[in-house]
């Protein structure tokens, strides 16, 4: 039996979707023939990819076809896809990962302005931490990532983002028009430990910097500030997350955030990526 495409993407699709049942959702088959298409490329390869002990992981030899699968599909795809456009118009499956606040804060607007721009183009995204999402593009994981801070290259700034301080409403600094970082000493300090704490650190260069608490997910930290525990600092795309009772003040020594929509730095893109790409190339907004 001859390895084909159908069962890469079967492989990929259980890896990426975390089991058999989601990779028959994502790729409209039956769990039953995912699980076909697995089974024969293990036939193929004479060895297994996949161990089923609890969640569907590669194995060690899976972990190795990994990204030579990867690159099979997406050259399958996107030579398909070159042909479709030059017949007129981008196609197929775009795979986009970006930081919760970009999924949250930039992402509707741009998914609605596509989906009018490239209806044959259909956009999934994964949400991950600043490096999460670098490491999910170079490896192949995603097709497309919003990242922040990029070194200069050939993707599309969406957004320079401000960082705010994040206080409750009736906090004394709340109705100011700008803080500086020394008028948040009086108050315990929340450090979000996801992609901004460089930015963070940033903001408080030359002063007393001694967080109260650390804390991961924004969620938890809104709700923390919210119930009066402390005070912090937030890109401003976090004002489309703002619970009732908390406000965001603008630093007055600015500290900002470049998002970059882009593909693969060391890989041909698919094309679907380039069209949306160039779709945004546009001067970056402040948020």
């Amino acid at each position: 039996m001859a390895l084909n495409l159908a069962q890469l993407r079967a492989f990929l699709a259980v890896v990426d979707e975390g089991g058999f049942g989601a990779a028959a959702d994502a790729l409209g088959l039956t769990q039953s023939a995912v699980s076909h298409a697995v089974a024969a490329l293990e036939r193929t390869l004479g060895h297994p990819v996949l161990s089923r002990r609890g969640r569907a992981a590669p194995t060690a030899f899976g972990e190795e076809v990994l990204a030579h699968a990867r690159a099979a599909v997406a050259a399958s795809a996107a030579i398909t896809d070159l042909a479709e456009r030059r017949r007129g118009g981008a196609r197929g499956t775009v795979r986009l990962a970006a930081p919760p606040t970009a999924c949250q804060g930039l992402l509707p607007d741009l998914l609605a302005r596509w989906q009018a721009e490239f209806p044959h183009v259909r956009v999934r995204v994964f949400e991950g931490e600043d490096d999460e999402v670098a490491e999910w593009l170079l490896g192949g994981t995603v097709d497309a990532a919003v990242l922040v801070d990029p070194p200069p290259g050939s993707g599309a700034p969406v957004c320079e983002d401000a960082f705010h301080a994040l206080l409750r409403t009736d906090h004394p600094l709340a109705t100011l028009p700008a803080v500086d970082v020394a008028d948040l000493a009086d108050d315990p300090f929340l450090l979000s430990r996801g992609g901004c704490e460089r930015h963070v650190r940033q903001a408080h260069a030359g002063h007393p910097f001694t967080p109260r608490h650390r804390v991961r997910e924004l969620g938890t930290l809104l709700a923390m500030v919210r119930a009066g525990v402390g005070v912090s600092i937030v890109p401003g795309l976090v004002a489309s997350m703002l619970p009732p009772g908390l406000v965001l003040v603008p630093l007055r020594d600015q500290v900002v955030r470049r998002l970059v929509l882009s593909g693969p730095p060391t890989r041909e893109w698919h094309p679907a990526v380039t069209a949306l790409v160039d779709s945004v190339r546009v001067p970056a907004g402040r948020a």
